[in-house]
């Protein structure tokens, strides 16, 4: 036998038993076993019982917005320095069921709806969690809290509406036209939207809370969509109507409408898309709008919008977000929960921001200073709100149940 066939036979032989090697290496040899971890225990709450504060995983920072960059000392799409970063004496999550429309009643302490089993509650300040009413209220859609804590119009998803009082157990039912609620500050009056099924007989309405004095304050016609119902600490005004003007592609006006045909000066805005708070005295209007200038996105404006000083001072605060993510303490400061990122064309679709992380600013209105709030986890601000001495912030989360608070 010649040397090239010895070799040719060799070398079939080696492939041969390399092939045989790597075949049983992939289906037959024992692999080293890898640990898996167990998930947590979970705890699932009775219904009408809250576990406590510490029950529950908290998303990871990294985890929220897979792609989106963390803060750095330039936030992209604004153009500000950021200011010290405070961090919180204690993050605490006071609630650990899913809830609807918190607030604060006048002794501070948080009250709320609980999705779970359909009652009112309030978290005292030794942290029991009380209830309003043994009354149930199945699938609540929307709470309007009166400021003299006692009351409340509840919205079912049906459109039915009924005015409560924790107090006395009143109930009435309001119309199913109505929408939009707005209480005035001292809690004695509330303002509606009254939509009925032809053009004319869609109105601005002020009644007491409990629907009776009807009063009738100006047409709506065709427009219901482009008004805002929201009652000024003040009194004076009690909508906001985007009906003014036309003033261009980036711009337009705004008119203030009050009980009695007031002939208010208009508010002029740089933007569409527009959300608005009143400042604790009715002082300023804060409101976020979106235009070319801020490449589509939610930019925060604040402006003068009481009596002759209507539309003066008018300023960005150079932050992108929404102003339904803001919190007034004082007439001086707001807090926002402001995305880390957000793409261009947000403004059009504010639910783009439900899975971005916020991190929480405290805006000096005098100054125009911002500073960070350090929270202990990733949050995805949805309702934020403030105590009277400004010494704790309350705020819901769109990424999980729960009321959280922190000790500024």
């Amino acid at each position: 036998m010649d040397k090239k066939r010895i070799l040719m036979i060799v070398g079939f032989i080696i492939v041969t038993l390399l092939l045989g090697f790597a075949l049983y290496w992939v289906f037959f040899a024992e692999k080293p076993s890898g640990t898996i971890t167990e998930p947590g225990d979970g705890t699932t709450p009775t219904t009408g019982i809250f576990p406590p504060s510490d029950t529950g995983d908290i998303t990871d920072r990294g985890e929220i917005a897979p792609g989106v960059l963390p803060p750095s000392d330039t936030r992209a799409g604004g153009s500000f320095r950021q200011g010290q970063i405070t961090k919180p004496a204690k993050e605490e999550k006071i609630v650990d069921s899913s809830i609807l429309n918190p607030s604060l009643n006048n002794n501070g302490d948080p009250q709320f709806y609980n999705k779970n089993d359909g009652k009112f509650y309030q978290v005292l300040s030794d942290g029991t969690v009380r209830a309003l009413s043994d009354k149930i209220f199945y699938n609540v859609e929307k709470v309007t809290w009166s400021p003299n804590d006692n009351e409340s119009i509840i919205e079912y998803p049906d459109g039915s509406n009924i005015y409560y009082n924790f107090k006395t157990q009143q109930q009435v039912t309001l119309p199913k036209y109505w929408e939009d609620f707005s209480f005035s500050e001292e809690g004695s009056k509330i303002a509606s939207k009254s939509i009925g099924y032809s053009p004319e007989n869609r109105w601005i309405v002020t009644s007491n809370p409990d629907g009776s004095n009807l009063q009738y304050v100006a047409p709506l016609g065709e427009n219901g969509s482009k008004v805002d119902i929201d009652w000024s600490p003040t009194r004076k005004i009690v909508a906001l109507s985007r009906t003014g003007n036309p003033l261009g592609v980036d711009r337009q006006e705004v008119l203030l409408i009050g009980q009695n045909n007031e002939n208010f000066k208009s508010l002029t805005v740089e933007g569409r898309g527009m959300q608005s708070a009143w400042s604790p005295t009715g002082q300023q209007l804060l409101y976020s709008v979106y235009s070319t200038e801020s490449e589509f996105k939610p930019e925060l404006w604040i402006v003068n919008a009481d009596g002759d000083k209507i539309d003066t001072n008018r300023r960005p605060l150079l932050i992108n977000t929404w102003a339904d993510k803001c919190t007034f303490s004082g007439d001086r400061y707001v807090y926002c929960g402001v995305p880390v990122e957000l793409p261009v064309g947000a403004g059009f679709e504010p639910t783009i921001a439900d899975n971005i992380q916020d991190t929480i600013f405290r805006i000096d209105l005098q100054t125009g200073s911002k500073t960070s709030v350090a929270t202990d986890n990733a949050h995805v601000i949805d309702q934020i709100f403030i105590s009277d001495d400004g010494k704790k912030l309350h705020f819901t989360d769109k990424s999980q149940d729960g009321l959280f608070s922190i000790d500024l």
